[in-house]
This record gives structure tokens, C-alpha cells and sequence, in this order.
């Protein structure tokens, strides 16, 4: 009897995961990240699970899982970048060099409404014009996108050090830094709302995709499981928000904010970050580059690029000219996240993107993406790079030297890796 029942209730767990079509995968992900927090928190003696810590913990997650989130096309289609955290520096470099020597030099002085956003535009066509010529050298010349990028590596970084003769640039514009962290948050208030309109539109999307399976006549999840789902997803997203928003403005800034304005701080009075305008980036960058995979056809040709190549181009597709497209988008998401990079900073240092890299291809491989192509999800990528963020955090703050942080993370990358490897074996998609 005792058999049987353990038979049933496994049975059981099984028949609700598949009746959810819970991606395991994803669950493992999840699960580790978890692990990772709890293990971490219990070190720090609950320092690690704090409003404040977790705030600081996603705005230094941004720049990387912006990046990861285009190291997916480029790892699906079975090429590889080592030259992202260069070319961040290099799209640093211009920005900050755009604010504080080529406008003023234009007679556009420090403050105004244009500089933030010209440098960001000049950082972008910077970034994707460097991207679409490593992809051109790839595609066209068809020279191994790891020979271009190692050279790239090389010279990016020397770009940069060269336009800003090795020397820190900065301040920058008040506005831009507004996009790095701290320095730009919605605000209590507005991160509610913000959450709200987060879960109407989840359940939204979680309704509208079983009207086009039925639509389709493709088999559905029950009600109860739809509904569980959308209550999951709205617990996530407005936890999420009570959390940032319960990381409070310290005394001494709200007094400077009140003198500013002429104003006393009331007795008593508090406030919470809220949200951080550079998270928000990073959901439009995670909405976009999804829609993009997923519902157009440069994302169905990615995909099937990297599934099989050949097939791919004696269908018709330009796997040439695609090659020269995704390495453009990883260009642009480049310039992205050294915009939050050095908003963050508030100036633009040298060392800026060091070793991003390996971090960018660490989180896209722990998120599931398959170094054989074909295979990887932009929400994976980003979940890859909280791990990665969160077990540097968690060791800087139990102690742990810097040295012995990145012999961890590349233990971690490698078992990543093979966890991978099993896992396709036994679900038959090797």
C-alpha cells in the first residue's frame, strides 16, 4: 500500500507539473537562484534578503542581462562575442566624451534638455555600426566570429582608452544618471501603479494565448491552472515591487530634496526608492528582443538558422545579411548597458565592462541557451545573470576574496554547462 501511495502522489506531481507545462528546466533555474538567496542570507545573517540589498542587487544586474538578452541570438545562431564588455567601454566612452567636450563645444552647455538624449542616440549608432562590422566580417568574409571578436576585444578597449586619453570622464549629465540606479526611481506610487498595469497585462497575455490555442484547436490547461498562473504571476511582479519600495530614502537626502524646495521635512515623514528607471529599461529590452524572437520572422530565422544552417539557407534565407543584423543588435544592446553602466557610476572609467564578457556568455549558457545553437530564451539569459550578480554579491558580502568569486563563477559556468548536456540527453533534444 505504501507503494502504491508514494506511486500515486509522484504520479500526482508529475500530471500537475505537465498539466501546468511548467518549463523544468526554468524550475531548476529558479530553484538554484533560491537556494543561492537562502544559503547567502543565512551567511549574512539576514543581511543579504533586504530591501536594500536586493534593490542594489537588480541595478547591478541591469548592464549584464541587457546584454545577455542579444548573446542569445548570437549564441543560437552558433557564433560567439567576446568583444561586448570592449565595445561597452568603447559606447561608454562616447557618450560621456559627447557630453562633456563635442556638445559644449557645440555651444549645447552643461543641463541641457539635449544632452542626455543626443549622447544616448550617438552611444546607440555607435554601438550597432561596430556590431554590424564584426557581423559583416563574419558573414561576408566569413572570417570565425571568434577570431573577429577576440580582435575586437582587443581593440574596443584600446578605442576607448584612446578617446579619452586614459582618463576619467565625468560628471555626467544629471538626466543620464537618472538611468543608472539610484539616482532615477519611480517612486512609491508609481511602482505601484507600474505593478499593477505589469499584472493586468501578464494575465492578459496568460488569456490571450489560450484563446489562439483553442482558436488553433490545440489542447488548453485547465481554468484552475490558467488562474494559478496568473496569480503566481501577479504575487511575483507586485512582491517585487513591495520589496524596492520598502528600501527607504535615507533621512538626509529627504531633508537636501525639502531645503531645496524651501520646505521642512516633516516629522516622521518617510519614503521608498521605488522601482529603479534602469529595471524598467531592461523590461522593455526583455518585452522587445522576446517579441522579437517570437513573433517576427528575423526571430523565426534566427532560430532555424541555428537549428540547421544549411537547411536555413537553401530555404532562402539570407543567413549572411542575418549574421550582419544580429551582431548590429548585440552592438546596440552594447551601447545599452554602457549607458546604465556609466549612469550608474556617474562618469566614465576605464575599467568599465571589465571581464563583462564571460559574465554575458555565463549568463545566456546558464540560462538553457545551447552553445550548439538553436535553442535559448531572453528571459533565461536574464535569469542567468541574476545568479551570476547574486553570487558575486553573496560572496563579496560574506567575505570571500575577489580571486576565489571568479574560481566560483567559473565552477558554476562549467557545471552549468553539463547539467545542460545531461538534461538535453535525457529530454531527447541533443
Amino acid at each position: 500500500m505504501a507503494d502504491a501511495s508514494a506511486s500515486g502522489t509522484s504520479g500526482g506531481r508529475k500530471n500537475i507539473f505537465r498539466t501546468l507545462e511548467f518549463d523544468t528546466r526554468l524550475l531548476g533555474m529558479v530553484g538554484a537562484f533560491i537556494l543561492v538567496c537562502i544559503v547567502f542570507n543565512i551567511l549574512t545573517e539576514g543581511r543579504f534578503l533586504t530591501p536594500r540589498n536586493i534593490f542594489n542587487l537588480t541595478i547591478q544586474t541591469v548592464s549584464v542581462a541587457i546584454m545577455a538578452t542579444g548573446m542569445v541570438f548570437v549564441i543560437v545562431t552558433r557564433h560567439i562575442d567576446l568583444s561586448v564588455g570592449a565595445l561597452l567601454a568603447t559606447c561608454s566612452a562616447t557618450m560621456a566624451m559627447t557630453q562633456t567636450q563635442i556638445l559644449p563645444g557645440l555651444g549645447i552647455d552643461y543641463g541641457s534638455p539635449l544632452i542626455a538624449p543626443v549622447a544616448i542616440l550617438v552611444g546607440l549608432v555607435a554601438g550597432g555600426l561596430i556590431g554590424a562590422f564584426q557581423g559583416w566580417l563574419i558573414g561576408y568574409l566569413t572570417i570565425p566570429a571568434f577570431i573577429v571578436t577576440l580582435g575586437g576585444f582587443l581593440i574596443w578597449r584600446n578605442v576607448a582608452w584612446y578617446m579619452t586619453s586614459g582618463q576619467t570622464i565625468g560628471p555626467l549629465d544629471d538626466t543620464f544618471q537618472m538611468l543608472g540606479g539610484i539616482g532615477g526611481t519611480m517612486g512609491e506610487t508609481a511602482s505601484w501603479i507600474f505593478g499593477l498595469l505589469c499584472v493586468a497585462a501578464a494575465c492578459y497575455a496568460i488569456w490571450q494565448a489560450r484563446r489562439a490555442r483553442i482558436a488553433h484547436r490545440f489542447p488548453v490547461k485547465p481554468v484552475w491552472a490558467e488562474a494559478a498562473l496568473m496569480a503566481l504571476s501577479a504575487l511575483l511582479i507586485l512582491g517585487f515591487a513591495a520589496t524596492l519600495n520598502a528600501y527607504e530614502v535615507p533621512s538626509r537626502v529627504l531633508s537636501r530634496a525639502f531645503e531645496a524646495r524651501g520646505e521642512v521635512l516633516p516629522e516622521g515623514y518617510t519614503q521608498g526608492y521605488g522601482i529603479p528607471y534602469s529595471v524598467l529599461l531592461l523590461i522593455a529590452v526583455a518585452v522587445a528582443m522576446t517579441l522579437l524572437a517570437r513573433r517576427t520572422r528575423l526571430g523565426r530565422y534566427i532560430f532555424a538558422t541555428g537549428g540547421n544552417p544549411d537547411a536555413a539557407e537553401l530555404s532562402g534565407i539570407n543567413t549572411r545579411l542575418l549574421t550582419v543584423k544580429v551582431f548590429a543588435i548585440m552592438g546596440a544592446l552594447c551601447a545599452l548597458a554602457g549607458m546604465v553602466a556609466s549612469a550608474r557610476l556617474s562618469f566614465h572609467s576605464n575599467d568599465i565592462g571589465t571581464l563583462d564578457e564571460l559574465r554575458v556568455i555565463a549568463a545566456a549558457v546558464i540560462g538553457g541557451t545551447a552553445l550548439a545553437g538553436g535553442l535559448g530564451t531572453i528571459y533565461g539569459a536574464i535569469l542567468g545573470a541574476l545568479i551570476m550578480q547574486s553570487l558575486q554579491s553573496g560572496m563579496a558580502m560574506v567575505g570571500v576574496d575577489a580571486p576565489f568569486q571568479n574560481i566560483v563563477v567559473g565552477a558554476v559556468l562549467v557545471l552549468a554547462v553539463l547539467i545542460d548536456i545531461l538534461y538535453r540527453k535525457r529530454t531527447g533534444d541533443a
